[in-house]
């Protein structure tokens, strides 16, 4: 295996290569409502505090809190004038600080008191004027559409990677394209998913067609005489490298045609997934400006064996704060799609032992 991985790229070599080619795309201004899932080009930040005036929570009369100080049944408080009634949601008027549920009214008089801000919402309760609303580089989540809804923003500079997928002689059903085209959209670009026949020159044109920022191969990476994806790459442009020290994903391999970025993936699904958490997330980051976000960690349950010389994925079943190992290379569909996360190994490692503190990342 030594001598295998020594004519191999280095992982850490092939993703720097491979992070050269990928420039941020350009930013471009979509609704609010199509923001989500994206990758915010820019900082946005509150122009004013949220909410801008005092406002209620519930429907009531809208009342100066001290000037009903011990009202009750038995010692009612009359008031100079009629409170005005409150929507959930409304301004509160000038001079009043709180919200007088119905029932503590008969009339013009307060037979209940209420404490100062009781009902209510203070100005920059939820967002002070300058918060950040979602940081450049941040997907935009749920939570972030909400704070920007709130603050009155309708649009949103994003950056959306265009990836075309290009399956080569995909069997029918192809049940790959569809996972692998749903982890990039997860990752904040958007996939085209094509299917051509394993010949270099569809692969070549399919590579060269017009419309993506960046685009990946899947199948046809290996060396047999129907493996033909190097052979399109080289046709449409260049192969940068193709033979990578990682297992599973040894045959991946990359390139550039028309200044874009092209990404072997090999046809197994371990070994698809693999060289994508390995690289191709790292190549959508990359073209949309996203920041990684903090790692999570995990105990594992059993020790995990690698070579040394060759990084390794190793797809694992998270349980809580504990890391159950399912395997790498030739690992059975039936427990691949039990993993919700994967350990890299670097090339320097033999493993680890049972009980070690790894990093997870997530599928």
């Amino acid at each position: 295996m030594r001598a295998l991985s020594a004519a191999l790229m280095p992982l850490a070599e092939a993703l720097a290569g491979l992070r050269r080619l990928a420039g941020p795309v350009a930013p471009r201004t979509v609704p609010l409502v199509q923001a989500n899932g994206c990758i915010a080009a820019t900082a946005v930040h509150a122009s004013r505090p949220i909410p801008p005036q005092r406002t209620a929570l519930r429907d009531g009369f809208a009342v100066e809190a001290a000037a009903i100080g011990g009202a009750s049944p038995y010692a009612p408080v009359m008031l100079p004038r009629a409170p005005v009634w409150v929507e959930a949601g409304d301004a509160m008027p000038v001079g009043t600080d709180a919200v007088l549920a119905a029932e503590g009214l008969e009339g013009r008089s307060a037979v209940a008191e209420i404490g100062a801000g009781e009902g209510t919402r203070a100005v920059g309760d939820d967002r002070s004027e300058g918060d950040i609303l979602v940081a450049a580089g941040e997907r935009i989540a749920p939570r972030h559409c909400l704070a920007l809804a709130a603050a009155g923003v309708r649009d949103v500079a994003v950056r959306a990677a265009r990836i075309r997928l290009i399956a080569t002689g995909a069997p029918e059903p192809d049940g790959l394209s569809p996972v692998l085209a749903a982890l990039i959209e997860r990752s904040g670009a958007t996939a085209k998913a094509v299917s051509v026949p394993d010949a270099p020159e569809p692969i070549a044109g399919a590579i060269a067609a017009a419309g993506a920022d960046a685009i990946f191969v899947l199948g046809g990476t290996g060396f047999g005489r129907s493996d033909r994806s190097a052979e399109g790459l080289a046709e449409a442009g260049h192969v940068l490298a193709h033979g990578l020290a990682l297992r599973p994903g040894e045959t991946a391999g990359f390139g550039e045609a028309g200044r874009r970025p092209v990404l072997l993936l090999p046809g197994r699904p371990e070994a698809a997934l693999a060289a994508f958490l390995a690289l191709g997330r790292p190549l959508i980051a990359a073209l949309t400006g996203a920041v990684e976000p903090m790692p999570r960690t995990g105990t594992l349950r059993r020790k995990i064996t690698s070579s040394v010389g060759l990084a390794e994925i190793v797809f694992i079943r998270c349980h809580g704060g504990e890391i159950e190992p399912l395997g790498g290379a030739d690992l059975p569909l039936r427990r691949l799609i039990e993993a919700d996360g994967a350990v890299l190994v670097p090339p320097e490692r033999e493993g680890y032992p049972a009980g070690s503190e790894v990093e997870v990342v997530p599928l």
